[in-house]
């Protein structure tokens, strides 16, 4: 998993929770290089903040999704933008979730458990 987010703190607090559920996570504190590693990884779901200097977490999306290889990666927003027309305006940037902050720990741990039920049942 790759986390996306320019908040050094955020980002850590929200690598040891992914890990704490038992997934391998991958942190990246700038967009750009966000797309370069999303090569070396190889990620299924990455987690990326929308309010970020240079490329927003909308345009990161975007970016994301017209590539022919990892437009199938699960994108979720994770944002301090809690409101619903925030939500549609994640879906409408290509992203497949939306989590305000602070985010619901409950709510992540279900779409994680469900995502690794769907990648086993589709292997």
């Amino acid at each position: 998993m790759l986390i996306v987010d320019d908040n050094d703190d955020a980002a850590e607090m929200l690598g040891m929770l992914v890990e704490a559920m038992g997934y391998e996570a991958v942190i990246e504190g700038r967009p750009a290089d966000a797309l370069k590693r999303i090569d070396v990884e190889r990620p299924d779901i990455c987690l990326l903040d929308v309010g970020m200097p240079e490329l927003d977490g909308y345009e990161l999306a975007r970016a994301i999704r017209m590539h022919p290889i990892w437009r199938r990666l699960t994108l979720v927003a994770v944002t301090g933008y809690g409101q619903p027309e925030d939500r549609d305006r994640a879906i409408q940037a290509g992203f497949d979730d939306h989590f305000a902050k602070p985010l619901d720990q409950v709510a992540l741990a279900q779409l994680l458990a469900e995502h690794a039920r769907w990648k086993r049942t589709s292997e």
